[in-house]
């Protein structure tokens, strides 16, 4: 990928160069001084959400709030392993509130610890779920509306929700469909 972005990139210079070569130092700066702004306020934002979500941790909550939902991830992953069950719902809960970066490694020792007792299809399902990612909070794209000078940053909050709904269920419905039976 990273070659694919370097040759983009490079060919992208390359035809600015020849047909406006004054513009082209101008443009560089410009853009590096856009990217810089742009990751300090994402970084910002990631920064106070992944501190809710490790004091969500600290205090017990996440635990409480994974048991209240645990009958109905039990159902949706169908797994009785409470320990994935609950990886699995602090991943989707920390996606459900829009810290994309936070529920990774979540998801990724749920993953395995579903692998480990042969349940593929929780595997799947919590893949697919993290590909929709039903999003209460869209933290990320709000950042980059309000970073870009957007009047009214918030103004996507129902539309993104009907989306990934919507996305969420076909997919999770997919899933279901086009499992193996045993």
């Amino acid at each position: 990928m990273n070659a694919i972005f370097a040759a983009v990139f490079l060919l992208a210079g390359g035809v600015f160069l020849i047909f406006n070569p004054e513009g082209f130092l101008a443009a560089m700066l410009a853009g590096g001084q856009k990217a810089a702004a742009l990751s300090l306020s994402l970084l910002a934002i990631y920064c106070v959400w992944l501190g809710f979500f490790n004091v969500l941790q600290d205090s017990g909550l996440a635990r409480k709030l994974s048991s209240a939902v645990f009958p109905l991830s039990r159902r949706i992953f169908r797994s009785d392993d409470k320990e994935a069950v609950y990886l699995a719902s602090c991943n989707l809960s920390a996606n459900f509130l829009g810290l994309p970066g936070a529920p990774t490694p979540l998801g990724i020792q749920a993953c395995k610890k579903f692998c480990e007792r042969g349940n593929i299809y929780a595997s799947d399902m919590l893949f697919v779920l993290n590909a929709t990612s039903l999003q209460l909070l869209p933290t990320t794209v709000i950042a980059l509306r309000l970073a870009a000078g957007s009047s009214a940053p918030a103004d996507i909050f129902l539309p993104t929700l009907l989306a990934t709904l919507c996305s969420t269920l076909v997919g999770g419905l997919l899933v279901f469909i086009t499992r193996k039976r045993k």
